[in-house]
């Protein structure tokens, strides 16, 4: 039980902290409030019945006597005098009733029999249960039969009192979003300042202020954003260093090769030497593929631009072919975004022989560009491995069969620096999907 009362209050929670926030305050205050209300009422009521009670007990003694000691013919002119907002007085036998049902009725029917004493008996009945209302009887002096009709009921309230109960329940909730509004505005600007944060160090930083504990976080961060763009940078540099300084020797170990007499061991020697400049080139293509970002934003037809690029792979005489068009344009690095497509291109090209090209506008604005091929596909727990460096999906390091394992690496960096997304997944009837999302212009 202790196991599943966790995961059912979590199912019962909002899943924002804002929201959590909200409803926990919320909740309080409400309750709070009802029993700020429950209780200003409650004390009105005893203060009222108590009031009531004591001025019931000072009047009805005077009242009755005044009456006892005035003539028949005068008391129906004293009688109105004598009226109040719970009680009044008939000169008469009253009304038929019933007994009496509650506590409140018995207690003021004894309370009134008390005050007159044994002079003048006193019986009670109710008349009414809603609104309540009953009649005390009793017969002065002379015999006339004198009714004390009571109605009671607690004070009335203000009118303008809701108004101002209400006022103050606004106001409450008010403060209490403020105070979740500054406690989860930091936080929000935490995740976008995560989701901003790029290998090349440019992520925007964090203004430093506001309480001294958000403060310090948001120092604490800037300070790890620099560190992480540093060390990056610095893995960077020294892959793109090492790549370049592998150039010259590879270029006069091949110029050497190229000189010696041609054998089965120089022309072995001589494709290890192609290879291992690929590799130096690819290693040099993907330290750079960090800085994409650099490029500066241009409105580009997005249309326009895959026309060209598979034009140039048509002219080469590479199956590929554009179906659909997104007919809208977007803001973006249009080099960056050429190698990226290029490179989703040249990796179909190369496991299936053929690329389809699709660019499509989504529901939420975005749009995507796809590239489709009926190769062998990808398992799908690999389709997140094939994106880091140096990952192939073959076990062979042969590279006209696997490559050097950069080439959706290459992608996936630029994507990220341009500030698109790329995802792999299985096409459906056999082959592979590579989608890049961009946002609209």
């Amino acid at each position: 039980m202790s196991n599943d009362a966790p995961s059912l209050w979590s199912r019962l929670l909002p899943r924002r902290i804002a929201s959590r926030l909200y409803l926990i305050l919320f909740t309080g205050l409400l309750i709070a409030h009802g029993l700020s209300f429950g209780l200003l009422f409650y004390e009105r009521y005893v203060s009222a019945t108590s009031m009531m009670l004591g001025n019931l007990e000072k009047d009805v003694s005077t009242s009755i006597a005044m009456l006892d000691r005035l003539p028949a013919a005068e008391r129906p002119a004293w009688v109105p005098k004598f009226t109040r907002r719970t009680y009044r007085y008939i000169l008469g036998p009253g009304e038929p009733g019933g007994e009496l049902q509650t506590e409140r009725s018995r207690q003021l029917t004894q309370l009134i029999g008390g005050v007159l004493g044994d002079r003048y008996p006193v019986r009670g009945n109710t008349t009414s249960t809603r609104p309540e209302r009953l009649q005390v009887h009793l017969n002065l002096s002379d015999g006339s039969p004198v009714t004390i009709e009571l109605t009671p009921s607690v004070m009335p309230i203000a009118q303008w009192l809701p108004y101002v109960l209400a006022a103050q329940l606004v106001l409450l909730l008010a403060c209490a979003w403020l105070a979740v509004r500054q406690i989860t505005r930091p936080l929000a600007q935490l995740a976008s300042a995560a989701d901003a944060l790029s290998p090349t160090g440019d992520g925007p930083h964090l203004p430093e202020g506001g309480p001294a504990e958000v403060a310090k976080a948001v120092s604490a961060f800037n300070a790890m954003q620099d560190r992480i763009a540093l060390h990056l940078k610095e893995r960077l540099q020294i892959l793109a260093a090492i790549s370049h300084d592998l150039q010259t020797p590879i270029t006069r170990m091949k110029l050497r090769v190229e000189a010696m007499d041609e054998s089965p061991a120089t022309t072995k020697l001589a494709s290890d030497l192609d290879e291992m400049q690929h590799l130096v080139r690819d290693g040099v293509a993907y330290a750079r593929s960090a800085h994409g970002g650099n490029e500066p934003l241009i409105k580009v037809d997005l249309d326009a631009f895959l026309d060209s690029m598979v034009w140039d792979y048509q002219d080469t005489g590479s199956s590929v072919s554009l179906i659909t068009h997104a007919g809208v344009p977007v803001n973006t690095r249009p080099r960056a975004l050429r190698r990226v497509v290029g490179n989703l291109i040249d990796n179909a090209v190369k496991y299936a022989g053929a690329a389809e090209v699709a660019a499509s506008l989504d529901d939420d604005g975005t749009v995507a560009i796809s590239v489709m091929d009926r190769g062998p596909g990808i398992a799908a727990d690999q389709l997140d491995s094939v994106l880091e460096p140096f990952y192939r999906v073959e076990g062979s390091r042969n590279r006209d069969s696997g490559g050097a394992g950069l080439g959706l690496a290459i992608a996936q960096q630029l994507a990220i620096a341009i500030g698109a997304r790329l995802v792999l997944k299985t096409r459906d009837g056999g082959g592979l999907v590579a989608t890049v999302t961009l946002p609209r212009a």
